[in-house]
């Protein structure tokens, strides 16, 4: 036939007409979103994936932790402990509030557990005495000079920020990935592509060239203008890939949330050995600071505090210990995902090529002259172009409008940017969320911003203790300093020693 009904198929000597041509644009439709589907399922599966493995994981790290925390504190401190168990349900309920997404600032809600725990603790080894909520609040004036429990909360508020930050990140990078990668995915293919694309595969059948594919070159040009929106996703989703790569570092390294979590239990009871080997000390600063307390006219014993603290806790029995294997769990995450996000860190300009490797969608390269060209058996002429949406202004199989960008495409480069910029702080150790807008120098968030190379000024040791006079006459002298007679500091101790016997 003549084929002038024809309008994606040169219009010559042809086997075809308009019903079967129609046919073609409807079937080249199916196996280009086919295709797309084919050859993204792969890395839409990899981030799924990885983000399901990981966000299990990290779960229940924290479920595990606990369970171990309340099995071993039971086991070693018994009922005081059971009466204060809600400080440490609270601990763990807030962390996984932050690690699911929560607004929370970690470094406070790590100051207000210490301050909780400080309160518990000295109404338990000062029961004998009367102790007001206006008094706790005066003793949490004076946490830091204080120092109650060892430097154990300043190294655990660095270690366990860091490692949650690094971990959410991660994971929101993960569903970040994922999310960019389903949409990406499914094309909104134009109708210059469609013809484009049915022009390549189909119209050879006009010509009763059936047997002869594309030539590889010009599928090359082909997919190069239907995925010109694609490949200018790339810049921006190889910085993405980048820095989760160097996120992982950190999860491998010094912001290891499984190396952080695992011992916390065991910090937490050193910092209340700490607590309850310097109580008499503390004590008379906390007096001596907020006033002297009021006896409450029962014994400390009396109150059931005689078996509080009576043995060292014991973090596991031999047969308890931990297993290499389990240890190492996180590492074998970290090394599966690394190599995927390796292999796809140039996907989108690498998709046309992706595409006409396919064996049943173009010819192989070595056979340039035995291909269907567009109009005929033989080379295909037209250079292959760059990638991009503004390389395809010329493009001889594909009209494209380059200066109409796609409006998914654009969104989806946003969201890679925002989580670049996220995944950069969390690399430093900081939370973008709670940046402080008083010290924007410091970059501190609810992250310490301190890496593995931070030069920290030592703590002071407590030198000064706070003053403050019982009745509060004096709003000043409540924050005023002096330093305590060594004698009268150890004659006081000797005091309360035979007080409390």
């Amino acid at each position: 036939m003549s084929g002038e009904d024809l309008r994606v198929c040169a219009p010559q000597r042809t086997c075809c007409n308009a019903e079967m041509e129609e046919n073609f644009i409807q079937r080249s439709s199916r196996d280009f979103e086919k295709l797309m589907d084919d050859t993204s399922e792969e890395l839409r599966d990899a981030f799924m994936t990885g983000h399901k493995r990981f966000d299990e994981f990290f779960l229940e790290l924290l479920e595990n932790t606990e369970r171990s925390l309340n099995e071993m504190f039971l086991r070693t401190y018994g009922k005081p402990y059971l009466q204060n168990a809600e400080v440490f349900q609270g601990l763990f309920a807030e962390l996984k509030r932050y690690y699911t997404g929560g607004n929370v600032n970690l470094e406070e809600m790590l100051n207000d557990f210490w301050m909780r725990l400080l309160e518990r603790m000295f109404q338990l080894l000062n029961s004998q005495y009367v102790i007001t909520e206006d008094y706790l609040e005066c003793i949490g004036k004076y946490m830091e000079q204080l120092k109650p429990f060892g430097d154990v909360p300043k190294k655990l508020k660095s270690q366990v920020t860091r490692a949650f930050i690094a971990a959410r990140t991660f994971v929101q990078g993960l569903v970040v990935g994922r999310e960019v990668a389903n949409r990406v995915s499914k094309v909104n293919m134009s109708s210059a592509c469609v013809s484009g694309f049915t022009k390549m595969l189909y119209c050879s059948y006009c010509q009763g060239l059936f047997t002869l594919k594309p030539c590889n070159n010009y599928c090359l040009n082909v997919m190069k203008g239907c995925l010109a929106n694609q490949a200018d996703l790339d810049p921006e989703w190889s910085k993405y890939i980048d820095a989760m790569l160097l996120l992982t570092e950190r999860l491998e390294g010094p912001f290891n949330i499984e190396s952080v979590m695992e011992p916390i239990d065991v910090k937490i009871s050193e910092a209340i050995m700490n607590m309850q080997e310097n109580s008499m000390q503390l004590s008379y600063q906390v007096f001596q600071g907020c006033g002297q307390l009021e006896p409450s006219g029962m014994s400390r014993s009396a109150r059931g505090v005689s078996d509080t603290f009576s043995g060292r806790f014991s973090p596991y029995n031999p047969e308890e210990l931990p297993t290499a294997a389990a240890a190492s769990r996180l590492d074998r995450l970290v090394t599966d995902v690394k190599e995927k996000l390796k292999k796809f860190r140039k996907f989108w300009s690498l998709l046309p090529e992706a595409f006409c490797q396919e064996e049943h969608v173009a010819a192989a390269e070595s056979t340039e002259d035995d291909c269907w060209n567009g109009h005929d058996k033989g080379r295909y002429v037209p250079e292959v172009l760059k990638d991009g949406l503004t390389n395809q202004v010329n493009n001889p199989e594909v009209g494209v409008d380059i200066s109409r960008p796609d409006t998914l495409i654009r969104q989806q480069i946003m969201a890679l940017k925002v989580m670049t910029n996220k995944l950069k702080n969390a690399y430093d150790g900081n939370d973008i969320y709670f940046q402080d807008s008083n010290d924007e120098s410091s970059a501190s968030g609810s992250g310490s911003g301190c890496t593995e190379t931070c030069v920290t000024e030592p703590d002071s040791f407590i030198t000064d203790a706070p003053v403050q006079e019982a009745e509060k006459t004096d709003e000043a002298s409540s924050a005023s300093i002096i330093q305590p007679n060594l004698l009268l500091l150890v004659l006081t101790a000797l005091a309360l020693k035979e007080h409390w016997r």
